[in-house]
């Protein structure tokens, strides 16, 4: 059988940045199995499935894997995927394309905002399916820091110290204290399993306040070696983890509160999520994320 794929690069406005996505439509047909082994052979950190939707109303059925395993949710894939869909069913009006694109994914129902229009990238938000929580106590910091090739002074700051949250896939959260230590950060194996490999964790999320830009408000970085993804260029799901760590440790006013996380710098990929929070009465309410995205191939997958 064959399939038409494209492939994509999210969260960025132009081509050759971001983090890279391969979409393959139509795979009603194929097993879990194939889809497995049609995101390990692209091997980028995650491929997307698209297939009927189940629910009148819905755009289409979803499903997302890393070249190791499949997961329930994802920020890159679903930008991508919303972004790919509202360019080629959207009519266009005046030259305008907004869309609502409505993908059943195993964590729920996600709806995403596409805003296209002819002389600006592709943007798309979504509301998180769920809002970050406390996912426990991590090891002691000097653990942290050998699996990361730090040393514990370097790990923290301001109030922020480590925690684990998640919001469909879980997080360890990793402040660190400027960039000259984010950017030496390397997984160390034998000390990387023993601080994380036992905490059903998604990946590892380092975060400092220093950033490149002065329109970022956190630079960060997210390995993931479990999932087959050594380092992502730009993590959504981690982002939404953000926001609880944001409440916790900053504790926002009530309203609505934006911010910029720049990421992927460390890999030549520079890629920017916005990040939006709502609070109301001193809680958390809502999470969005938002993001550009770009085309750039179209191909045949067959799988005779």
């Amino acid at each position: 059988m064959d399939f038409t794929f494209y492939t994509l690069d999210v969260f960025t406005d132009h081509r050759f940045s971001g983090n890279p996505l391969a979409v393959v439509q139509d795979t009603d047909a194929l097993s879990t199995e194939q889809m497995q082994a049609i995101a390990a052979e692209f091997n980028l950190p995650e491929t997307i499935f698209v297939s009927k939707a189940e629910k009148p109303g819905h755009t289409a059925r979803v499903r997302i894997f890393t070249p190791a395993r499949e997961i329930p949710f994802a920020g890159h894939p679903t930008i991508g995927v919303a972004v790919l869909l509202a360019e080629l069913t959207a009519p266009n009006i005046n030259g305008e394309q907004d869309a609502l694109i409505v993908l059943e994914q195993e964590i729920g129902t996600v709806r995403v905002g596409v805003q296209l229009a002819a002389d600006k990238p592709a943007y798309a938000e979504f509301k998180a399916p769920k809002l970050p929580k406390d996912a426990g106590p991590l090891p002691h910091v000097d653990r942290l820091a050998a699996a990361l090739r730090l040393i514990p002074s370097e790990i923290g700051f301001e109030n922020h110290r480590p925690t684990c949250f998640a919001a469909g896939n879980a997080f360890a959260m990793v402040p660190v204290a400027n960039l000259d230590a984010i950017a030496k950060a390397e997984v160390q194996p034998a000390p990387w399993a023993d601080a994380f490999e036992e905490q059903g964790l998604v990946g590892v999320y380092l975060y400092t306040r220093q950033c490149e830009h002065n329109t970022s408000a956190f630079h960060t970085r997210m390995f993931a070696p479990g999932m087959g993804v050594p380092e992502d260029a730009a993590t959504g799901s981690a982002a939404v983890c953000l926001a609880g760590v944001i409440e916790k440790f900053d504790m926002p006013r009530d309203g609505t509160h934006r911010r910029r996380v720049e990421q992927g710098y460390e890999m030549g990929r520079p890629s920017h999520i916005d990040l939006t929070l709502v609070v109301t009465g001193g809680k958390l309410e809502a999470v969005r994320i938002g993001g550009s995205a770009v085309r750039l191939a179209k191909g045949t997958l067959s799988t005779d």
